[in-house]
């Protein structure tokens, strides 16, 4: 509670000190769009091109899909690129946050959508019995640590990489391990080859030294280069600085004290370095870390709330801070700036809430505690912005956001998957792929490449976006074979900018294909499965009548069940709209849904193409 207390006056303070410093050059939001929490894309425009992929997907029942653990309560994933793939890190703990046992787990990519199964990066350590920790009314017995860190890992000057996790302890559900009087920051090497090399601990908190800790301190290894590169990292004041709220409260180490926290930054272009922490504070410093021009604020016209923000400058000399945009932890977003001070624009990234199948303490629902890839710790060779977060504290995502950023598309679509360059096909589609509802290209059984979506969730979805330019009359035509005609669900949505659907067809878990008309559905045609269909849209925005056309016979008219004043993106769904939860939610559910291990008979849609035009 009093830490409680004194960082509501901290963020007040800032608050009062941002409006003293409007005038200095530091992050600010001058853009007019606002996100509007009561919708989980908070109404926000598609950032063109970002493709959501689920990296970990938590199962108690079916662990052997997961990390073989069955551990249900996942976090706080960080990433880097090295050796030629993606190096992802993350937290787990049994049931929730802050409740041991914990470890971390890596995973690893060569290309960002196809994941390797977690291994333990570091394991269960045991925290001696009889430990204790200040104003806390518990003695450790039988305690596994939890882990707590803001920073997994650091690539040295002679290309070696070291990954890092910190050993906290919790002796009660509301006991925080990043109190400062946690164990001590352990750090190991990872090898080209896959290995990895002996556990140490690189740094201790108060009263924890070699004698009373299981892993030895990294000044003892005989491996000289691990040793320097260890010693280069302690030397870098913002890469210690993210050790913040875990280190002791007076450490040397860190040069700014405080409740500052999740450090991520940035250099301007003029060599200074721009900070972001929790809360859209942000402040800047000129000599890398060692000292800050002001204690940090609340970035101006910035909305974030206690989750973290990732800022960094792109591969096209812009920057970007993407964040969850609200009080929130949804929808998460994307702001860009020319000069990495003067931020205007905001757009979506991941606009989804996956059903949190597993209950536990202090899980928060959306996609959150987002990171992307720290100066100096790679460069994917795509050219694009790369992030990792969490789903509800549960499972491990990825995006993958085009560089230059922009929510256009500037010509009509005109695509034949099979005619386009292999691994191209998608590059201008938005989507959306858990691990059990993948969103791919594939050849069907002919050999013919084609967009398939696939879903055996229970409680997930895939989706496909694909923007175009916006238009009052338009028509929109696709090849869809369904693989089935007895079980799945494909909605297909023709939509405006901020995502409210004008219409929308479905081919239903019975064989039907069907339109929404208000309150109703009204049947369309009975489809086949295996079959191909040729489906023709039109639409006129201004007295919201749409025609459906399949295989060139005009089939149905209606009216669009939401009034817009244009559409520009279709979208493929294979689930119903989610609005659960909403900002009446009660925060930390600590249930679990009913058969939360379930999974249902796959189903499988092949699109074969898109065209759009206006009328």
């Amino acid at each position: 509670m009093k830490r409680l207390k004194k960082l509501g006056m901290l963020i007040t303070g800032a608050i009062l000190m941002t409006g003293q410093l409007q005038a200095q050059d530091i992050p600010h939001y001058v853009g007019k769009t606002l996100n509007n929490p009561d919708y989980h894309t908070g109404q926000l425009k598609l950032a063109k091109g970002v493709h959501n992929i689920q990296v970990l997907r938590a199962s108690r029942e079916h662990p052997e899909i997961a990390a073989g653990f069955g551990w249900t309560y996942n976090h706080a994933p960080m990433l880097a690129y090295w050796n030629n793939q993606f190096y992802l890190e993350y937290l787990s703990d049994s049931v929730g946050e802050h409740i041991p046992p914990g470890q971390t787990f890596l995973v690893t990519s060569k290309d960002g959508y196809n994941w390797n199964k977690p291994e333990v990066l570091f394991p269960e350590y045991k925290v001696p019995d009889g430990t204790t920790k200040p104003d806390i009314d518990k003695v450790a017995h039988d305690v596994i640590a939890v882990m707590h860190q803001r920073m997994g890992f650091y690539v040295s000057k002679d290309k070696r990489l070291l990954a890092l996790a910190y050993y906290g302890i919790s002796l009660g559900r509301h006991d925080s391990p990043n109190d400062h009087h946690g164990i001590g920051r352990v750090v190991r090497e990872l090898y080209k080859d896959g290995t990895m090399g002996p556990i140490y601990f690189i740094h201790y908190n108060h009263n924890w030294n070699t004698e009373n800790t299981d892993y030895p301190f990294y000044k003892s290894s005989k491996d000289k280069g691990f040793v320097k590169a260890c010693d280069e990292l302690m030397s870098k004041p913002l890469e210690t600085q993210q050790w913040n709220e875990e280190s002791d409260v007076n450490d040397p180490l860190i040069h700014l004290k405080g409740e500052y926290k999740a450090l991520s930054y940035y250099h301007l272009s003029d060599g200074r370095v721009v900070g972001f922490w929790k809360h859209a504070l942000t402040a800047i410093s000129d000599d890398e870390g060692l000292t800050w021009e002001h204690k940090p604020v609340r970035a101006p016209g910035f909305v974030n709330s206690n989750a973290k923000i990732w800022g960094q400058r792109t591969s096209d000399g812009k920057y970007a801070a993407v964040y969850n945009p609200s009080d929130f932890r949804w929808p998460l977003a994307i702001s860009t700036s020319n000069d990495g001070l003067r931020y205007d624009h905001l757009w979506l990234v991941n606009g989804e809430i996956t059903t949190m199948r597993y209950g536990g303490n202090y899980k928060s629902y959306g996609p959150q505690y987002v990171r992307g890839i720290q100066e100096g710790n790679g460069t994917p060779p795509d050219g694009n912005l790369w992030v990792a977060y969490s789903m509800n504290k549960e499972d491990m995502w990825v995006s993958s956001i085009p560089v230059p950023v922009t929510d256009k598309a500037d010509e009509q679509v005109n695509e034949v998957f099979n005619e386009m360059a292999p691994g191209k096909e998608l590059d201008q589609w938005n989507f959306f792929s858990p691990v059990l509802a993948r969103v791919n290209i594939e050849k069907d059984a002919a050999g013919t490449r084609c967009l398939v979506l696939h879903d055996k969730d229970a409680f997930d979805y895939a989706k496909a976006e694909r923007l175009f330019p916006a238009g009052d009359s338009v028509n929109v035509e696709f090849t869809v074979e369904p693989q089935q005609a007895d079980h799945g669900q494909l909605n297909v949505e023709l939509q405006n900018a901020i995502g409210t659907a004008a219409l929308r067809l479905t081919f239903t878990p019975d064989g039907k294909l069907q339109q929404k008309n208000g309150y109703r559905q009204k049947n369309i045609m009975d489809y086949e499965a295996g079959k191909k269909y040729d489906i023709r849209i039109d639409v006129t925005a201004d007295n919201r009548f749409f025609y459906v056309y399949v295989d060139g016979k005009r089939k149905s008219v209606g009216l669009c069940f939401a009034p817009v004043h244009e559409v520009q993106r279709v979208t493929f769904r294979t689930g119903e709209v989610r609005r659960f939860p909403n900002v009446d939610t009660p925060t930390d559910q600590d249930y679990d849904v009913k058969d939360p291990g379930k999974m249902i008979p796959e189903a499988k849609y092949n699109i074969y193409s898109l065209t759009t035009k206006e009328l």
